[in-house]
């Protein structure tokens, strides 16, 4: 899993290195999959997003996704968003990606190859590094690692790792806390929640809007770590 920005005109710092990572695994139907995408691209072009990575310090971001069910893969290496036509650009290129499928939710095995792969590759420093978890299901790989173990680790480095748990049916209560207890960790971190598949655009908006801008989320939804 090769991290290296497709852009050559890399600046020494940024404000935001994100990694958004997006569950495909068997419960994802092309239907799931394309909202997912949808609001992804449609949060990067969103106007009050971009003002968000445009009046930073730094005025700027860098961008990656990985997508995972049984394996993770990178699915868009480290792109800069510093312009509103860079915005757009990376949309996109998400709109484009291939879908990805897979059986199971392995939770553990995707952090351990951000944490190996993808984070050690960010070709800028960062002022903060956020991953942004996204699913609707719990570890089912029988992991060699806990997800929480691979989770204090990132977070030990100083990532922030945050969760948008994809809350359905009964299930939802339970997945909520069990992102809070095994995905959620790092210097400010906070789970926002979508409910269903069709809020996942609203919810991964608001979540850029936090995880940009660097401030601290404010709504009841979120429970953050500090």
């Amino acid at each position: 899993m090769a991290a290296h920005a497709q852009s050559t005109d890399l600046p020494a710092e940024v404000d935001t290195a994100l990694i958004v990572s997006v569950d495909v695994s068997n419960s994802v139907d092309e239907e799931r999959y394309r909202l997912q995408m949808e609001g992804i691209a449609k949060a990067l072009e969103d106007p009050e997003v971009l003002k968000a990575i445009l009046n930073g310090p730094q005025g700027g971001i860098l961008f990656s996704m990985v997508t995972w069910a049984d394996k993770p893969k990178l699915a868009l290496a480290w792109q800069r968003i510093a312009s509103a036509a860079d915005a757009a650009a990376v949309a996109a290129k998400v709109r484009a990606l291939p879908r990805q499928t897979g059986e199971f939710t392995c939770v553990s095995g995707m952090l351990r190859s951000i944490s190996d792969k993808v984070v050690p590759q960010i070709p800028a420093k960062a002022l903060r590094i956020v991953l942004d978890v996204s699913g609707d299901g719990r570890e089912n790989c029988n992991p060699n690692e806990p997800p929480a173990t691979v989770r204090d680790e990132l977070a030990a480095t100083g990532v922030t790792v945050n969760g948008l748990p994809i809350l359905e049916g009964d299930e939802g209560p339970i997945l909520e806390d069990w992102y809070r207890e095994n995905v959620m960790g790092g210097p400010g971190s906070f789970i926002l929640p979508a409910h269903g598949f069709n809020d996942f655009g609203r919810a991964i908006r608001q979540k850029f809007m936090i995880e940009i801008s660097g401030k601290q989320p404010s709504f009841k939804e979120a429970a953050v770590r500090r």
